[in-house]
């Protein structure tokens, strides 16, 4: 509707009805540009919930990056070390499906809670082992797994609790700041592990994570109850009674998201992009071939997107403006496969770090609104399990594409690998698109699954 339609509609706004330009410096400026704090402003929960995650993801990076770093140090081996990462998919492939079950049977805030003290204790495990200089790599494979078990459990209970603390409209800002937070984690985790293992080694990384883990399980303790079949502004809740006669549905949740072509979509476009264009694992080779470097410029490749997504976070004011989520996701996937398909092209080191930034910040667009939709359209009764399936596609996704671009680096080259990859996201996504059209007419005004 153009503005004179608007002035000469019954009940349409007039000039005089219009807010004030905004001038340089003005605070509107500011919330449209920067992340929109509203729900840490409105919401006391929220903000504990966010504080707490934000601290706890940084000990949890801290812990990452110095199990791998311990793993090394007693085999000597690469190898050893990838066993890590296997050690942490499985538990949280097989259990994230049913910890969004359990999410969604029992109480979601003793579910968080419990679950955030299992990562604490597995924490002063790892620590105890440090200090007692008990160097079994198995015993830490052993932490990892159980650590993966937890997080898995933990998860998708707290990701479904966001809709219960925050009205509808303020989800998008929500989930860019808890983009922020993973980002946040991300970046600054591995580097201060790095530190505090070279000055004071492994036990000092593991201590403070489970020291940080009490910001986390302080959030949780202070939530209200949040058991299942409360009905909320998604709709579909359904009663306590119908809650436990669901009890560890996993296979209903799966049957739910059958007959939901939207949510299935934004599972889809989101392996376009994690399966078919994530080069992480030939970072190494590309940082000595093409760049002439080393393990230090491998790390700047891989921390180039986690630095992109966090000033993507940091500018996502615009985004709580934004209704048509389902175009924006596709958009958002394309854009990452195409800035993924240039770095291929590129030998310039900071030109590449760029494209991979832009791949980043991408990447968080997407999964704000990814995240916004799987919250918005689904019934209460099934978010918990919903959210189990977005850990699985988000943990499984990436490590799929490691294996993918590894393979075909390692056969042909990384540059067909990447450029490849790149080029196979954009199309894929596009013939999704064109597939279910609906998709792009998604309005989050109107949520439909």
């Amino acid at each position: 509707m153009t503005r004179a339609s608007e002035e000469d509609a019954p009940g349409g706004r007039t000039k005089q009805d219009d807010p004030p330009a905004a001038e340089p410096g003005d605070p509107l400026i500011k919330r449209r540009l920067f992340a929109d704090l509203t729900p840490l402003r409105t919401s006391v929960d929220y903000r504990r919930l966010w504080v707490g995650n934000t601290i706890s993801w940084i000990g949890q990076a801290m812990t990452s990056l110095a199990v791998s770093l311990q793993v090394y140090d007693i085999t000597r081996s690469s190898f050893a070390v990838g066993l890590v990462g296997l050690f942490t998919l499985v538990p949280l492939v097989v259990f994230g499906l049913y910890g969004g079950a359990v999410a969604d049977t029992v109480d979601r805030r003793k579910v968080g809670l419990y679950s955030a003290v299992g990562l604490c204790a597995l924490s002063i495990a790892l620590a105890g082992g440090a200090l007692l200089d008990y160097q079994h790599v198995w015993f830490l494979y052993a932490v990892v797994a159980l650590q993966a078990v937890c997080a898995a459990l933990n998860a998708p209970a707290r990701a479904s609790m966001i809709p219960r603390l925050l009205p509808a409209e303020q989800l998008p800002a929500a989930n860019a700041l808890n983009s922020l937070t993973m980002t946040t984690g991300i970046t600054l985790g591995p580097m201060l592990g790095g530190l505090l293992v070279g000055l004071w080694g492994y036990q000092s990384a593991y201590l403070i994570d489970a020291v940080a883990f009490t910001a986390a399980l302080y959030a949780m303790w202070r939530l209200p109850a949040m058991r299942p079949g409360s009905d909320d502004a998604a709709g579909g809740g359904a009663g306590a009674a119908d809650g436990k006669r669901q009890r560890a549905s996993v296979m209903d949740g799966l049957r739910f998201l059958a007959t939901r072509p939207n949510l299935r979509m934004t599972f889809f476009t989101d392996l376009c992009a994690m399966v078919l264009a994530h080069p992480r694992s030939l970072f190494p080779a590309v940082a000595v071939v093409w760049y002439g470097g080393d393990a230090k410029t491998a790390g700047l490749l891989a921390a180039a997107p986690a630095v992109g997504a966090m000033l993507g976070g940091v500018f996502s004011g615009w985004q709580g403006r934004v209704h048509r989520h389902g175009l924006m996701i596709v958009v958002s996937v394309a854009a990452w496969g195409t800035a993924i398909a240039v770095f291929g092209l590129t030998r310039n080191l900071w030109l590449g770090v760029f494209f991979l930034a832009v791949a980043g910040c991408s990447d968080m667009i997407s999964m704000v609104f990814r995240n916004t939709m799987l919250q918005a359209a689904t019934p209460d009764a099934m978010r918990g399990r919903l959210q189990g399936v977005f850990i699985v596609v988000v943990a499984g996704g990436p490590r799929l594409g490691d294996f993918l671009a590894g393979s075909v680096g390692q056969a042909v080259s990384p540059r067909v690998a990447i450029v490849g990859g790149g080029v196979a996201c954009v199309v894929a996504v596009a013939l999704l698109a064109a597939r279910w059209r609906a998709f792009l007419r998604y309005d989050a005004r109107s949520p439909e699954a």
